[in-house]
């Protein structure tokens, strides 16, 4: 169970002790001025009451904890209330009565002053039992409205790292698959390729392993391994694709989401360099364009190759992942010109 609020720090205490000097003070000049008690009964009877109400404020926390509006009924809980607000208001004015006729001892007048003044009293110790439940209830449900929202923030970005980790993950299993078909068989006519083709690939992966937590990457490192895939590919393909690009310089330093760019290539590759049995010319453009990193791939294809539709895996990762992490689904387009098709990309930055 929480601990009363009050309680929790030296300054919500000095606040609470001060209130209730101040409601003291209040109520010995009321007890002076409007009912012309004099000095002693006045302060004995602001007093003795108001300290018996400071220490039950700070008890009726544990009740409102005991008792949670979720967890019961409503009519059951406004009844257990009313019958513990009255029940609570006469033991206050039973314990304030003795403590003070302990001291006076049977003072008529006291005696008098208290019975004409019971009414109201009674009214009061109900509402400041009812006052200090509904303030506690408010707390709680705040406390528990706050725990909530910060467990389902904490589940939603587990979820969305988890998303973000597997869309990530994904790499074109068939790239693998290819590459090692292709060494397989360059072991016995070209040994040398295969050999470089080997190390390469070994330089690729250790890549993606090494990126494998982090969220972001520097635009330069991300091309650096762009190179080593289409050195793989290059050695698969031989001379059936070129590659050209140009980057701003001061794109060059901007962070993007890791391995945001590979699914571009290995879209352009599998859908036009594979397809085509012309030359295929990959070409990469980077700017910043007002408060974005604009990223455009396009590639030349013949016409025709572009009914054999595939899945649309790589551009639907690119897109869903731009989404989850910046919060916009506006971030990707595809465009097609002729026999030239383009995907471009936008960065915040």
């Amino acid at each position: 169970m929480q601990r009363n609020p009050i309680l929790e720090s030296w300054k919500n205490i000095a606040a609470y002790l001060s209130f209730w000097i101040f409601i003291i003070t209040l109520n010995y000049l009321l007890l002076i001025y409007q009912y012309r008690l004099s000095f002693w009964p006045a302060i004995l009877d602001s007093t003795v009451f108001n300290i018996l109400l400071c220490g039950l404020g700070l008890s009726f926390w544990y009740t409102a904890s005991y008792m949670p509006i979720e967890q019961s009924r409503f009519s059951g809980i406004i009844t257990k209330h009313i019958l513990a607000g009255i029940i609570v208001s006469v033991l206050w004015l039973s314990a304030g009565y003795f403590i003070i006729t302990g001291i006076f001892g049977n003072d008529a007048d006291f005696n008098t002053f208290f019975n004409s003044t019971l009414a109201w009293r009674f009214v009061i110790g109900v509402l400041f039992y009812y006052l200090t439940i509904s303030f506690y209830y408010i707390i709680i449900y705040n406390r528990n409205l706050h725990e909530k929202i910060a467990a389902e923030m904490e589940l939603k970005n587990l979820i969305t790292e988890t998303e973000l980790r597997s869309l990530k993950f994904q790499i074109n299993p068939h790239f693998i698959f290819n590459s090692l078909n292709s060494m397989s068989a360059l072991t016995t006519i070209s040994p040398e390729r295969a050999k470089e083709m080997i190390l390469k690939l070994a330089d690729f992966l250790r890549y993606t392993l090494a990126t494998n937590n982090r969220q972001t990457n520097s635009v330069s490192e991300e091309l650096r391994n762009i190179k080593l895939y289409l050195d793989i590919e290059k050695i698969r393909f031989e001379d059936k694709f070129d590659y050209t690009e140009e980057i701003n310089a001061e794109c060059s330093n901007f962070q993007i989401p890791t391995m945001i760019l590979q699914p571009l290539f290995e879209n352009a590759i599998k859908h036009a360099v594979y397809e085509s049995l012309e030359k295929v010319t990959l070409k990469l453009n980077c700017k910043k364009i007002n408060n974005y990193l604009e990223i455009l791939l396009e590639n030349n294809y013949e016409p025709g190759t572009e009914n054999k539709k595939g899945t649309g895996t790589g551009l639907k990762n690119i897109k869903k992942r731009l989404e989850l992490i910046y919060n916009q689904d506006n971030l990707l387009s595809v465009e097609k010109n002729g026999n030239i098709f383009g995907v471009r990309i936008f960065i915040p930055v």
